[in-house]
């Protein structure tokens, strides 16, 4: 993972966009840090991109407990909206692919509203089977955007974005998960007090209780024990030596 602050990260993207040279973002937080345990292709995408962001304040305490420096977590929503801002006042053109088609309607409606001059260079909804794809993949490779945002959950995105990467020729891309659910105000985001203090996978407990209860309870007990494993490994090498 890099530890960079959100002004780092824009830079290295910039620089990339104005090199038109390929770099890919991939947001680790606790959730998807405990899938690549197991997920073997998962874990090989997300190592194989260019830009690997600490998206989850978990992740930012265990690499600190771990003895690595993490000036900040990055969030990538927060991410995307600095993005947007900059294509806004720079002109690039971003493309957003993924949601269902009337989030994303109403989120790039929102998106247009809030960045006045935002050059939106096309988009396409989530929601196109297998035959379809490479059609899709073309489509955006034809509309030469500067970035592109996908709204597609892991692991498909990552193993999307390894298929065709080379093929679409963007300088940026990024999988945006549901953050174009946020911005549409399809699903509300964690109080700023909340997600200082790593809380967010509580408000989303308590908006979807039935649905969130299970995977919270064993996403946070495997991660607990990955951090112990961590420290005890470290307590270990430190009295070796």
């Amino acid at each position: 993972m890099h530890a960079l602050t959100m002004a780092e990260t824009l830079a290295v993207i910039e620089d990339a966009i104005s090199r038109r040279q390929t770099v890919q973002h991939v947001a680790v937080n606790v959730a998807k840090l405990v899938q690549l345990q197991s997920d073997d292709a998962l874990r090989r995408d997300v190592a194989e991109s260019d830009l690997i962001g600490i998206d989850g304040t978990g992740v930012v305490w265990g690499a600190r407990l771990a003895g690595h420096h993490v000036p900040e977590r990055v969030t990538g929503i927060d991410l995307m909206l600095a993005l947007l801002a900059r294509c806004a006042e720079r002109g690039y053109r971003p493309y957003f692919l993924g949601a269902e088609p009337a989030v994303l309607e109403e989120a790039l409606r929102r998106l247009s509203g809030r960045y006045p001059g935002l050059r939106i260079a096309g988009a396409q909804h989530g929601y196109f089977g297998p035959d379809e794809e490479a059609a899709v993949m073309a489509r955006i490779a034809e509309a030469r955007p500067d970035c592109l945002f996908i709204a597609i959950s892991s692991p498909k995105k990552e193993r999307l974005l390894a298929a065709y990467r080379e093929q679409l020729g963007v300088p940026f891309l990024m999988g945006v998960g549901g953050s174009l659910d946020v911005v549409a105000g399809k699903v509300s985001r964690a109080p700023g007090w909340m997600q200082r203090a790593g809380l967010e996978w509580l408000y989303r407990l308590l908006q979807e209780p039935r649905r969130m209860w299970r995977r919270y309870l064993v996403t946070n007990t495997l991660y607990a024990g990955l951090l112990l494993r961590e420290m005890l490994f470290r307590r270990a090498g430190s009295g070796a030596a």
